[in-house]
């Protein structure tokens, strides 16, 4: 195998630290280039996280986020991949750049995954710096995309609440078997998904703590999950419409999530479970689980899985998909390296496995 030359740029977030973690056991990756928006150039890898001290095929210096500079004068001239692990409204600008200098980008912010520039403004409060670039970018979610990701240049990563609904939602609206009324998303995602900030609150909370967040209709990942949605399903000419509220659970990594429907024709979980297990056939990252079991997190913690269940209430002829990721993996960084590998032409599983 041929290795090829990767970069990560914002390595301090869990993100970043994720992808060294992966990339450092790659058959065919050497990461030549780490930079962060916190420390100064020529800081080892190791004083910022004392557990990779001794990394091998990890560059053990880090650099700043000058990528005027750092393209001129550092190895991140010589790299084949960068992996963007910045937040949204910091990638675009340096994607276009890498981009220019014959780059492959996978971007893990929101800057490339809404198709719309009005609809990144509405939600990020920021004019599209690219939007010229957002037609290149493909949706990095391997299971819907990946002819297409095989031979683009920009990959725009999911987010992890995405990542977990539109996998749930996607065979039952490929074939039109729910009624066009309003899928409702129900998830909980551990600490991580907030940050390192909100991981200290947790860390040092006096007691567990569980809470819905951003409801009503507020959170950014909501036009995001209605996009894929509708391009999946033609339930409706207004497009596929979400009810989502996200929580956050006292546990650091880990997401759960319950979608309901209203199925348009009768159903039996036995038929579901065979119609997903035909849709994800040739998908090595999703388990769909045999009918009457349920996901646990803690079956995909630290793996770049998501499982797939169902109940069936059939006195209400209610259906509830359920699936489980995780979201520092699956929902970030995993899937970010699964995207490198089609991009790069290695096993999809390369790394990840």
């Amino acid at each position: 195998m041929n290795k090829i030359k990767v970069g990560i740029m914002g390595i301090t977030g869990y993100a970043g630290e994720e992808l060294i973690k992966i990339l450092s056991g790659h058959p065919g990756t050497g990461v030549i280039f780490l930079s962060s928006r916190f420390d100064k150039p020529g800081k080892k890898l190791s004083e910022i996280y004392p557990h990779f001290s001794g990394l091998k095929n990890v560059n053990p210096e880090c650099t700043s986020l000058d990528i005027d500079n750092n393209l001129k004068e550092s190895s991140l001239k010589d790299t084949d991949v960068v992996f963007l692990a910045l937040p949204h409204g910091a990638s675009a600008e340096i994607a276009s750049k890498l981009l220019k200098a014959g780059k492959k980008v996978i971007d893990l912010s929101a800057d490339f995954r809404l198709k719309d520039p009005a609809a990144y403004k509405k939600w990020y409060g920021l004019e599209h710096p690219c939007p010229q670039l957002i037609k290149d970018a493909v949706y990095g979610l391997p299971e819907l995309y990946k002819n297409e990701l095989k031979k683009t240049k920009l990959a725009a990563n999911p987010g992890c609440y995405p990542t977990s609904a539109i996998l749930a939602c996607a065979p039952l609206l490929k074939n039109s078997l729910v009624e066009p009324v309003p899928v409702i998303i129900d998830s909980k995602s551990g600490y991580s998904g907030g940050g390192r900030e909100l991981a200290r609150k947790f860390s040092g909370a006096s007691a567990p703590d569980a809470y819905a967040y951003k409801t009503g209709g507020t959170h950014r990942h909501i036009p995001e999950i209605e996009q894929e949605l509708s391009l999946l399903s033609a339930c409706s000419a207004d497009g596929c419409k979400i009810v989502f509220t996200p929580h956050v659970i006292p546990m650091e990594r880990g997401m759960f999530t319950c979608t309901y429907f209203r199925p348009a024709k009768k159903t039996s979980v036995a038929e579901l479970t065979a119609l997903y297990k035909k849709f994800y056939e040739n998908e090595p990252f999703v388990r769909v689980l045999d009918a009457g079991a349920a996901p646990h997190t803690s079956a995909v913690s630290n793996t770049n899985f998501c499982d797939i269940g169902f109940a069936f209430e059939e006195d209400k002829n209610i259906l509830v998909v359920m699936s489980a990721i995780d979201n520092l993996v699956k929902g970030a960084s995993g899937q970010a390296v699964q995207n490198m590998n089609l991009m790069s032409g290695f096993g999809e599983k390369d790394g990840l496995l």
